[in-house]
């Protein structure tokens, strides 16, 4: 499955040739739309995005902008679709190939944070930081999305709890609070990311880290 928005395929030729632009396919905008959207929001200096502004980095108008999306709130809608898809496809991906609870886990909190890495502008969107002064309900929606993730690490560490080995003597209230603690590393993780202008990585000696949070 896809990890980052991948711009468009939008058909144009070039000027030289005296040749017409093509109309985008169906589709087609809304995604470039969404892309543009996600590269604006990358700025470091983590300034709001306007529709004036995303309008002007397409050159478009602001109303092409509403034939494809009926306010601003619904193309974030767009970029947390993504996330979601995108985050859970990939922990289905994990949890089918590992067997091992820990290694589950594991699996789970290196995608997270590689996923930032990839798409620093959703790491904004996954820490709220993009969805200030935003509709408010896109704030309870990403905190859905990430207690659904935490709520996957807690599934992972009752599989290990099931499977014997030191595990086995952890009790269910343990289970709770470690995933919500392996939780707070990955958002550490990406305040940090998103703090440094995007420059300090958020895999960056996360093999050590991932190893000492997982052990017993």
């Amino acid at each position: 499955m896809r990890e980052s928005i991948k711009p468009a395929d939008i058909d144009v030729s070039s000027a030289d040739t005296g040749k017409t632009r093509k109309r985008p396919r169906p589709g087609e905008r809304r995604l470039q739309i969404l892309q543009v959207l996600a590269e604006m929001l990358q700025n470091p200096k983590g300034e709001r995005v306007t529709t004036a502004a995303l309008a002007a980095k397409i050159q478009v108008s602001e109303a092409a902008l509403y034939r494809h999306f009926a306010s601003k709130a619904q193309m974030f809608e767009g970029l947390i679709s993504f996330i979601e898809q995108t985050v859970f496809g990939l922990i289905n991906q994990i949890n089918q190939k590992e067997e091992s609870g820990l290694a589950q886990a594991r699996g789970i909190l290196q995608m997270l944070l590689f996923f930032a890495e990839k798409n620093p502008g959703m790491t904004r969107v996954l820490l709220g930081d993009a969805l200030l002064q935003e509709d408010d309900r896109l704030q309870e929606r990403i905190t859905q999305v990430l207690d659904r993730v935490e709520a996957s690490l807690k599934q992972a560490l009752r599989i290990a709890q099931s499977q014997g080995g030191a595990w086995a003597q952890v009790g269910q209230e343990e289970v709770s609070i470690r995933a919500a603690m392996l939780m707070s590393f990955v958002l550490g993780r990406w305040h940090r990311f998103a703090r440094s202008g995007f420059k300090k990585l958020p895999t960056d000696a996360s093999d050590i880290s991932l190893r000492i949070l997982l052990s017993e």
